[in-house]
């Protein structure tokens, strides 16, 4: 019998999770965790972060410092506070990332978090204007989009029989409305507002609009940097001396092929290399070995 230490098992499990819910679990671990350090330095320094990055829904202070409409989101209260959120995102999460590609979960997940967020500030004029830290809104964009995509898709709870996740979701949304204005310190707004932002966002992803290409701009803006560092590396590792001289076997590709390619690479730089499909990324393989 094949035996395997804890240490590796919780390896495999962190790097077989799909590339979108990693990083933003990892994110939001690391966040926490730093939270945690600065609470054990002095609560006055963690109290100062969430002041400083937490969404305050007062119109002048969410127009002149945007950052807390995405910044919020990886803040969290305590362990509990993040540990639920981060499982409802993993559980329901994975499903909707392999279906719909990290990018377009991406895009859900921080629309539905800013969405949620704007909404609150509009509301928080006449409910009251206090701090919002937590992922809430984001994950339950999340879900919304899961039971969109798998509505009779059996959810297990607690002490519970087996139910649709339609119901579960619907339940949740419903449980908010319900606590809308009952003072439990928790931002029921922003969960609803990241509802709807997902149902909406997912309405538009099946009538045929690309959410992914708000992200695009952002990978392809990283990917130039870290090619321009790259080259630089490689033209400092590639000096040689002037007294010096190689040989290199290179084979031409035709013309056809050069066409081809540059067709493929035409594709990669509006849709992303996730745009390609499976012949595209074989033919691409295959040319890139000859140029």
């Amino acid at each position: 019998m094949y035996n395997d230490s804890f240490s590796n098992s919780v390896k495999r499990g962190y790097w077989a999770m799909p590339v979108a819910i990693r990083a933003i679990i990892s994110l939001n671990v690391a966040v926490f965790l730093f939270q945690m350090l600065l609470r054990i330095i002095s609560p006055a320094y963690s109290d100062a972060l969430v002041r400083g990055l937490a969404l305050y829904p007062e119109w002048h202070t969410t127009l002149f410092q945007p950052w807390r409409l995405v910044t919020y989101m990886f803040l969290h209260g305590g362990i509990f506070h993040i540990l639920f959120n981060m499982l409802w995102l993993w559980w329901m999460g994975r499903s909707v990332e392999q279906t719909l590609g990290p990018r377009t979960f991406t895009v859900i997940y921080l629309g539905s978090g800013i969405g949620g967020a704007i909404i609150d500030v509009i509301v928080a004029q006449f409910l009251g204007i206090n701090y919002v830290i937590g992922a809430s809104g984001a994950v339950f964009g999340i879900m919304v989009a899961f039971a969109m995509l798998y509505p009779t898709m059996p959810i297990m709870l607690f002490l519970l029989p087996p139910i649709e996740a339609r119901y579960v979701v619907a339940g949740l949304i419903a449980l908010n409305l319900l606590l809308l204005n009952g003072g439990d310190g928790v931002a029921h707004v922003v969960h609803l507002g990241g509802a709807g932002i997902g149902y909406l966002m997912m309405k538009a992803q099946n009538k045929g609009y690309e959410l992914s290409r708000w992200i695009l701009p952002f990978e392809q803006f990283w990917y130039r940097l870290k090619g321009v560092y790259q080259k630089q590396k490689s033209e400092a590792r590639n000096k040689k001396n002037s007294n010096m001289y190689s040989v290199s076997d290179i084979e031409i590709i035709d013309e056809n092929e050069q066409s081809e390619l540059d067709e493929i690479l035409e594709k990669i730089s509006k849709k992303g290399y996730d745009g390609l499909t499976k012949e595209e990324k074989r033919k691409l393989f295959e040319l890139s070995k000859k140029n």
